[in-house]
């Protein structure tokens, strides 16, 4: 949700602006369907340019839909119910090929159209998206875990695998998602096959359950404009800036691991250049204790400099003051701690990330 300060303006005015460009709202969201829909063809492993597979993406495409929709709509209505005048959902498509964003989307978003004066009117517009969202994922995945098919399901998208007698540990992987793998072990009924992670992208209810968690926690860090934003900001007042500069940093230290690695990796050679020589005294200790002590720094997400970078450029770490700087009531207090307590269930450190064949494998077609 974006919040921008602005004058005040006559409600009725705004009212007329927003009725006059719904047509907007509704181009965009029959675009974002086909974008989705032939992106969960895509997932199921079919051909999304071919016409005759377009149903194999309608569970995917409802799916995330629904998902987009409630954290937006969330929004609007706890904006509705504070007389905040807001844009209708701005569903984002996205264009052919889908090389930077699979799932179809680049999500959705709301604007204000007039100011935001309290801090308890803020939060609750804040958190509603992140908390609509977060239960409509978490249901996609009860039924995703409770509805599993059979390991013959994932033979039919992957004859290959039949084949093989195994599924791969290579290719495209989801990230670990703490709250994802509970729910597997807690629903999922005895004896039946949870597919992996680089494979469970083909079940719709578990890919959008899993692109629901991801993009809740994003949402939910406590950068700038972000939902997680306005709920720190909400929460902490001023000190919200220390806690966005500190998980800034955070963010960036972690996507520097994989850099790391790779820097290790190259220095990790018998070389007779003096700088060469130096350069490893000075960086393998270094790598070589964190490979002791927390090899998964070296996996985790390169993604999360992009976002470092995103919020830092556009979104900024701090928010913009809110005139009225009442405290919460212990009741918003509490939502707001569930809220960051949803975070930490759904921060996933490795993000999505793809794992390459041995050297020598024969892929399948």
């Amino acid at each position: 949700m974006g919040y921008t300060p602005l004058p005040p303006v006559s409600v009725p005015e705004w009212q007329q602006r927003v009725r006059r460009r719904v047509w907007i709202h509704v181009v965009l969201f029959a675009l974002t369907f086909f974008s989705v829909l032939l992106a969960g063809v895509q997932w199921m492993g079919k051909d999304p340019l071919e016409l005759t597979n377009l149903h194999y993406g309608l569970t995917y495409a409802v799916l995330i839909l629904s998902f987009l929709g409630a954290h937006e709509f969330g929004h609007y209505f706890a904006a509705r119910f504070h007389k905040v005048e807001v844009t209708l959902p701005y569903f984002l498509p996205v264009p052919l090929p889908f090389f930077f964003f699979p799932f179809g989307t680049m999500g959705a978003l709301i604007r204000t159209l007039s100011p935001i004066r309290s801090r308890r009117v803020l939060f609750d517009i804040g958190i509603a998206g992140p908390l609509a969202g977060f239960v409509v994922s978490v249901a996609i995945l009860i039924i995703g875990f409770r509805t599993l098919p059979p390991k013959e399901y994932i033979f039919a998208v992957h004859p290959e695998y039949a084949v093989l007698g195994q599924i791969p540990s290579w290719g495209l992987h989801f990230g670990d998602i703490p709250l994802y793998h509970w729910l597997a072990e807690l629903l999922a009924p005895p004896g039946s096959f949870v597919p992996p992670m680089n494979e469970m992208y083909h079940y719709p209810f578990l890919c959008v359950g899993w692109f629901g968690l991801f993009v809740t926690m994003l949402n939910l860090l406590p950068l700038g404009q972000l939902d997680g934003g306005h709920i720190t900001y909400a929460l902490f007042g001023d000190a919200h800036r220390q806690i966005a500069r500190l998980v800034w940093w955070a963010l960036v230290l972690l996507g520097l691991g994989p850099i790391v690695g790779w820097i290790a990796e190259l220095l990790a050679v018998d070389s007779p250049n003096p700088l060469v020589q130096l350069l490893q005294q000075i960086v393998l200790p270094l790598t070589g204790w964190i490979q002791q002590h927390a090899p998964w720094y070296f996996n985790a997400w390169e993604g999360w400099l992009i976002w470092a970078l995103l919020t830092r450029l556009f979104i900024r770490l701090e928010h913009p003051p809110v005139p009225e700087s009442e405290p919460l009531t212990p009741g918003r207090r509490l939502l707001g701690w569930a809220g960051l307590a949803i975070f930490v269930l759904c921060f996933s450190y490795n993000g999505i990330y793809d794992v390459p064949p041995p050297a020598g494998t024969l892929l399948g077609p």
